[in-house]
């Protein structure tokens, strides 16, 4: 069972149980939240609805798996993009059936890979994108209007989305076609990732310009993933990923209404994005509260009266938090136990780590055992044959219910200090993660909480992986070819448009426009970004929101 320290050992009269099991002095049982549990459970818990019906505990739809299954992406992006684009289409030749992107921390931060503050980063934790040219490279040759695409981007996350589409069109693509996701999700950044440029109040006005954008000319598109997965990583219980995150898309929702929009045009197309952690049974029941909680928000706060628009549907991934750099291969299990959790919870899409990234960033063998993690859930475990095959059970019921009203609980206390971005900036959202994460590790030193090769079970040689590494060069070639498109490029049509975007970032017109007017022109991200930074100033912590 996820989370016991192994099979308990009978006691014998030639001495006491093994030291692996569970003796007179061991504390009660507990998840890795800190809920408690009891040795057994028994019917109580009143059975939620079926699965496609309101609150959608049990699941979006009726059928769960059984007409189509969860997309399988491979979050992939290193180096340059015709390297990114390589794998791209050996992750789709090898049976994966939407793309995930990541984004070095230059383009992450909205700065060009020839800006001194790139220096170094080149292309390291994800690939280098600069302008349009980049994004053209990245998708050659990808179907864009059959495979969705997912980027993980946020600041700079709808210039990414017109260099998308822009690219799209010049393939001949109908654009109203194209189905993906950006994260978008500038909130969480401010709490737990860090990669944030404006300050919130222009950010979220950014936000829900893209809302409107996507609703007028993008219409498969999810404009935002409200991500948990990140706040989980910085250490957050599972209770907290759930109230944290859905506060945050009250206050999307909240921004985009007050911006004019209405909830059953933009309700439909929103997304989010948790983590899967180890403990097996409360993450299935987290997925499950989590859908009953967003469609209670939807219709309860803000009068949603599309079931689309109630319903959440939501992006796993499992924790790169609980991989570990030794015994390496033992994150394969763990990658196979989370992976099992999320599509036992219902995800709608689903990325599986490689284990190799505690290490560095996924060859393309790890790549291939992490996507037929999903292949073998999918195919052979039994596991996509019904709808919620865990529904019913006692232990999930309690922990279902146990986990709504602990949610419910801190979203009240949030909605109190005057909503997510006032919790933001008095550090009530830091004060919650920093307290769990204490709490986490103070259980993994005194060895309450076993982390299997970590401290128990380490008397194994270090287990030898490849390395996958980045060229020298690469920094220098992604200059060069930058240089290029500059010195290619009609720089006036490039001046007049930014000087566009400039004046009308002091307005309130909706800034998707004249941003891709800009980038059509192959203007770059660097200096797109740069521009709404002159205008919005830049966050450091600390600023007043």
């Amino acid at each position: 069972m996820a989370g016991d320290a192994g099979a308990a050992a009978a006691p014998s009269a030639a001495g006491p149980a093994q030291p692996a099991g569970r003796g007179p002095t061991t504390p009660p049982a507990e998840t890795e939240s800190g809920l408690p549990l009891d040795p057994v459970y028994c019917p109580g818990a009143s059975e939620p609805p079926p699965p496609g019906s309101y609150p959608f505990v049990r699941g979006a739809r009726p059928d769960g798996y059984r007409g189509r299954l969860w997309t399988m992406r491979q979050y992939a992006g290193f180096g340059s993009a015709e390297q990114t684009n390589q794998r791209f289409h050996y992750l789709l030749r090898a049976g994966q059936t939407g793309l995930s992107t990541a984004f070095d921390l230059p383009t992450q931060m909205g700065y060009d890979s020839d800006d001194p503050m790139a220096r170094g980063e080149v292309g390291k934790v994800g690939v280098a994108i600069d302008s349009l040219a980049d994004m053209e490279l990245l998708m050659r040759g990808i179907p864009q209007d059959e495979v969705s695409t997912s980027m993980t981007i946020n600041a700079p996350a709808a210039m990414l989305l017109l260099l998308y589409e822009l690219a799209a069109e010049r393939k001949g693509i109908d654009t109203r076609r194209l189905g993906g996701t950006i994260q978008n999700d500038v909130l969480k950044e401010f709490v737990a990732r860090g990669t944030y440029i404006y300050p919130p109040r222009p950010s979220m006005r950014l936000i829900t310009d893209t809302f409107a954008y996507c609703t007028e000319r993008l219409p498969r598109w999810n404009p935002i993933s409200i991500s948990g997965y990140h706040i989980r990583e910085a250490g957050a219980t599972a209770p907290q990923e759930l109230a944290l995150t859905i506060a945050n898309g009250i206050a999307y929702v909240q921004a985009a209404i007050d911006a004019g929009l209405e909830v059953d045009r933009f309700g439909p197309r929103l997304s989010f994005f948790f983590n899967v952690g180890n403990d097996f049974f409360e993450e299935v029941a987290k997925f499950r509260a989590a859908r009953g909680l967003w469609a209670e928000v939807m219709r309860e706060r803000f009068g949603a009266t599309d079931p689309r628009s109630q319903m959440l549907r939501f992006h796993a991934q499992t924790s790169g938090a609980t991989l570990t750099a030794q015994q390496p291969l033992n994150n394969v299990v763990r990658v196979a136990i989370q992976a099992m959790a999320a599509v036992c919870g219902g995800a709608q899409s689903l990325h599986t780590n490689s284990y190799d990234e505690a290490l560095a960033l996924p060859t393309q063998e790890a790549a291939e055992m992490a996507l037929r993690t999903q292949q073998l859930i999918a195919y052979e475990s039994g596991a996509a044959n019904v709808a919620d095959p865990m529904g019913g059970s006692y232990l999930l019921e309690s922990l279902t219910a146990r986990l709504t009203e602990a949610a419910r609980e801190l979203i009240a206390r949030i909605d109190e200090l005057g909503g997510a971005v006032a919790a933001i900036e008095n550090g009530f959202y830091h004060r919650q993660i920093q307290e769990s994460a204490y709490r986490h590790q103070q259980l993994v030193e005194s060895g309450d909480r076993v982390i299997v090769g970590i401290n128990r079970f380490t008397e194994t040689a270090q287990q030898p992986v490849e390395i996958l590494r980045m060229s020298v060069e690469l920094e220098a070639e992604q200059v060069r070819g930058l240089s290029e498109v500059r010195a290619g490029r009609d720089q006036d049509r490039v001046d007049r448009a930014l000087a566009a975007l400039k004046a009308a970032a002091g307005g309130r017109d909706n800034l998707l426009p004249l941003m891709r007017e800009a980038l059509a022109h192959y203007a770059t991200i660097g200096e797109v970004a740069g521009t709404l930074r002159s205008v919005f100033g830049v966050y450091r912590p600390g600023d007043v929101f």
